[in-house]
This record gives C-alpha cells, sequence and structure tokens, in this order.
C-alpha cells in the first residue's frame, strides 16, 4: 500500500511509523490498536498523508483531547505562522524557560551594514543571537544556503561590541532553529563552522520537540478546545504557550468565552501540562 505525502511523492505506508507517533501523543496500547483498527480500515491505494494524519488525529479526540494535542504538536507549531512572528516569540520563551534573558526583533549595526535579528539570548555572560527559519509545510527542509547566508550575517555582527541587555557586550555564538529538518549538508555546514542547530528532530533526542515534551512549553495553538480565531486572539496578547494561559487565564473572558467554554479549554491545558 502506497500513501501520497505533503510533497505528492508516493512512499510505502509505514504502519510502526504511525504506530510510534501515536505512541508519543501518550495514549495506551488499547487505543492505539483501535485507533490503528480504524486507520487501516480506511487506506486506499495513494491515500494521502494529510487525510491520514486528520483521522488519526479525530480518532485521537473522541478518546482524550490531550493525546490529540500532542499528537498535533508540529500542525500546532506550524500554526505559529504564516510569517513565523509567533514563531520567534514562542522560541524565546523556550530558551526563557531555560534560564536565559531573551531580546526579540532587534536591528542591530553590524560592522558593514545593520541587520534585522529574530531573538538575542544571554546566559552566564555569553550572547548568542538567534535566527529562526519557519517552513509553512511539512516537506520543506532548511538547507545548506541557509547557514551558509547566516554565518556571514554572524561575521559582520560578532565581536562588534553593542548595546544589548547591558552596554558594551557583544555576540559570541549563532543558533539558527528551524520548525522542520535540515539536509545533511546544512548539518554538516553547521558543525564544521561551529553553529548551534536545532530542529524538529536534531540533536537527536534532543531536537525541539524533545525540548517541548520535556519542559511542556506546549503552544496554545496545539490546544483542541479553542478555534483558529480565539488562537489568534490569544497569540495577539502575547498569549504564546499553554502555560502563558494558565498564568493568565482571564484572556480567555476578555476574547469572549463563555465560562463553560473556559472551563473545558483549562482543564486541556492543565491536563497538558501535567502530562507524564
Amino acid at each position: 500500500m502506497k500513501v501520497t505525502k505533503f510533497s505528492g511523492e508516493l512512499v510505502r505506508f509505514d504502519r510502526e511509523k504511525l504506530k510510534h507517533s501515536l505512541l508519543k501523543s501518550g495514549a495506551n496500547d488499547k487505543i492505539i490498536s483501535q485507533v490503528m483498527y480504524e486507520i487501516e480500515k480506511a487506506l486506499y491505494e495513494g491515500i494521502p498523508t494529510k487525510r491520514i494524519y486528520k483521522l488519526a488525529f479525530q480518532l485521537l479526540k473522541s478518546f482524550s483531547n490531550v493525546h490529540a494535542a500532542r499528537y498535533n504538536l508540529r500542525k500546532a507549531i506550524q500554526d505559529l505562522g504564516p510569517a513565523g512572528f509567533y514563531f520567534e516569540k514562542y522560541i524565546a520563551k523556550l530558551f526563557e524557560f531555560e534560564g536565559f534573558q531573551t531580546k526579540t526583533n532587534l536591528i542591530l549595526e553590524g560592522k558593514c551594514v545593520s541587520h534585522e535579528i529574530d531573538v538575542v539570548i544571554k546566559q552566564n555572560n555569553q550572547i548568542a543571537m538567534i535566527e529562526c527559519k519557519f517552513h509553512g509545510s511539512q516537506d520543506a527542509k532548511t538547507d545548506v544556503k541557509v547557514p551558509m547566508y547566516i554565518l556571514s550575517r554572524f561575521n559582520d555582527l560578532k565581536d562588534k561590541k553593542i548595546q544589548l541587555f547591558n552596554e558594551n557586550e557583544s555576540i559570541e555564538k549563532c543558533w539558527i532553529i528551524s520548525n522542520n529538518r535540515f539536509t545533511e549538508d546544512a548539518i554538516k555546514f553547521g558543525l564544521c563552522c561551529d553553529l548551534n542547530l536545532l530542529s524538529w528532530d536534531y540533536p537527536f533526542e534532543n531536537g525541539l520537540k524533545n525540548k517541548i515534551d520535556s519542559y511542556q512549553m506546549y503552544p496554545v495553538t496545539c490546544l483542541t478546545t479553542l478555534t483558529r480565531l480565539e488562537k489568534d486572539k490569544l497569540l495577539m496578547q502575547d498569549i504564546i504557550t499553554v502555560k502563558d494561559l494558565i498564568k493568565k487565564p482571564i484572556w480567555l473572558s476578555k476574547i469572549g468565552l463563555s465560562s463553560n467554554r473556559i472551563n473545558n479549554i483549562l482543564k486541556e491545558a492543565n491536563e497538558l501540562c501535567n502530562h507524564i
């Protein structure tokens, strides 16, 4: 049985890959078996993977909103687009959770030209710049041209005294963060040039997905009890993560939700962040 990927490429249906993604949602063996049974009944030659994903999400949601939310995580990150502005703010919050000071959306003067920098972070008196490469399609990859270009910008900024968190500080390191994947050449170039790379699955077992699950720093866009419009309204108020929402639940009433809806949303949010 072959399925059609987002790119249009035909590939063989990978039962174990689907099963693994269901397992990562936190679903138990019984739920996974039931979901797999229903999906395999619905398969046909050339079925789009998008359709399989949607069916799996709906089936998981019938058992648990939290399982569905965690299964939906990658799409939820993509929903921080389309331009990637909220993805940059989300990445800043991820580093804040790790104890960094952060600033976003800065224009800094380099030795030659000025540069718009997505995020600047500071910890233990070391400052680094972060460039976020946001993709709206799951199949898109960050190729080697991206770290090559960003390295040139970093070289123009590093060692130059700039007022960042305090006066006369300089950028010493550079991160490139993608919500998708890097090509092999991009990773090789990054390692060779001492760039810090972070993507959905890189570094292995410490990529973006692993960090999100480990820190429970889920984007508010993964909540299944909110509509797309409601998520957008919260993002506009700097409610970027589920933890932000739990700390500031007043925003749910400010965007016009009923008390019953608010209770359901906060129930999902708390269960998601308390998931083990």
